[in-house]
């Protein structure tokens, strides 16, 4: 089983090796899409974790118990067509191509099934015209 969640990590809880303890007291296997951690700030990542349902299941419930905001991913990226200025600055963090330019049109082409909803675009975007529909 895979579940994409994203987890907001507060500045009292970012020394502690997440991913390893998920994989030795959870058996699962944490890929990490897209990651923001410093010492003494909020981290936040986006993690695929893959495992037995029930693991899952307990590893979230560990991480809600230690201050840890876990949230389920499983919204898309929406791009709002009236705002998009087609500057193309989110296809350069794209890492699976999902946006890309048209170089016949120059306008922004969105492949919805290539996206693996990892956020990235989202602050990169000038005009805030990509959001996550959740």
């Amino acid at each position: 089983m895979k579940k994409r969640v994203t987890i907001t990590v507060p500045r009292t809880a970012i020394q502690i090796p997440l991913t390893y303890r998920l994989a030795k007291d959870f058996n699962i296997a944490a890929n990490i899409i897209r990651a923001q951690v410093a010492p003494n700030q909020i981290g936040k990542l986006v993690v695929e974790l893959q495992g037995d349902i029930d693991q899952i299941d307990a590893a979230i419930e560990w991480m809600r118990m230690g201050d840890l905001q876990v949230v389920s991913a499983s919204g898309e990226i929406t791009i709002d067509e009236a705002s998009c200025v087609d500057c193309g600055l989110c296809t350069g963090v794209c890492p699976t191509q999902a946006l890309v330019l048209n170089p016949e049109t120059f306008r922004l082409d969105f492949r919805r099934s290539r996206c693996i909803v990892c956020e990235q675009c989202i602050p990169t975007c000038p005009v805030s015209a990509i959001s996550t529909n959740l």
